[in-house]
């Protein structure tokens, strides 16, 4: 369960504030200053980025969030093996915790209800740690998000075999390294927005992932927009920005052509 023990030493009578002129309540901790109004202004809330941190900042961060955002997850990224361990130990109390080691991850509280879908294809194994970071960002932010691994494009065969997954998707996240041709390859073959993320594997002058950066930045495939290298949590947040409010708008479609259907032909239920 969570304790006192996570407020910052200093910092136990740090209360929400209103900066002057600016509506967004804060919670000062001391060293941080928590943004609680973001999921007002934004549809979710901050996200703890954990590198730079010590654990016990990156903890109380979240439980801090967490205690302002109860009916939903919160996110922790590029946790450490201390942070991921502290998290473990601090929330091990907790219902809904879900830390994730190949990712750096650590998800607090419920997911939301999904609405609208993303599918991370991930090039190679080697891309993993960042494709499951858009993933579990994706997922954090209400949308159905689905992995397909190991699919680069020196054996396009397991590419062609995932399409009928890939083509479903309300938006695509595409991660590789090496030359990045995966993102160019798969936007030619589906309909969905794709956000390509480069990655820093490879051999050579893969220049820790700048050659797959500017490849998919000058992809001659349309429809393609790129991220930072090794940035699956960007990706992943505007993977669900596209995909989720595609899904409520359906979702509402089908709630108004479920209730005229329902209607007779003066109006009046049948």
């Amino acid at each position: 369960m969570l304790s006192r023990s996570l407020s910052a030493p200093g910092a136990s009578d740090a209360v929400d504030t209103a900066a002057p002129g600016r509506p967004a309540p804060s919670a000062d901790l001391g060293f941080a200053r928590v943004d609680l109004d973001r999921a007002a202004r934004t549809g979710h809330p901050e996200v703890v980025y954990a590198a730079g941190k010590t654990p016990g900042q990156s903890t109380a961060i979240l439980a801090r969030l967490h205690a302002a955002h109860p009916e939903r997850a919160v996110l922790a990224t590029r946790c450490d093996a201390a942070t991921l361990a502290a998290a473990r130990e601090a929330f091990a109390g907790e219902d809904h915790l879900d830390v994730d080691d190949l990712s750096a991850t650590v998800l607090l509280g419920p997911l939301p209800e999904a609405a609208g879908s993303v599918v991370v294809v991930a090039a190679g194994t080697s891309d993993l740690p960042v494709a499951t970071e858009a993933l579990r960002t994706a997922r954090a932010h209400g949308v159905t998000a689905t992995l397909a691994t190991d699919v680069g494009v020196a054996g396009l065969h397991r590419l062609l075999a995932e399409l009928p997954l890939i083509a479903e998707a309300d938006a695509v996240v595409a991660v590789a390294g090496m030359e990045g041709a995966l993102p160019s390859v798969l936007a030619g073959l589906i309909v969905a927005p794709l956000v390509a993320v480069p990655t820093s594997t490879g051999y050579g002058w893969s220049l820790d992932g700048l050659t797959a950066f500017a490849a998919m930045l000058v992809s001659c495939s349309p429809g393609v927009t790129a991220v930072g290298v090794d940035n699956g949590y960007g990706a992943g947040v505007a993977a669900a920005r596209i995909a989720r409010p595609l899904g409520l708008a359906l979702a509402r479609l089908d709630g108004a052509t479920g209730t005229a259907a329902a209607a007779g032909p003066t109006g009046t239920r049948s």
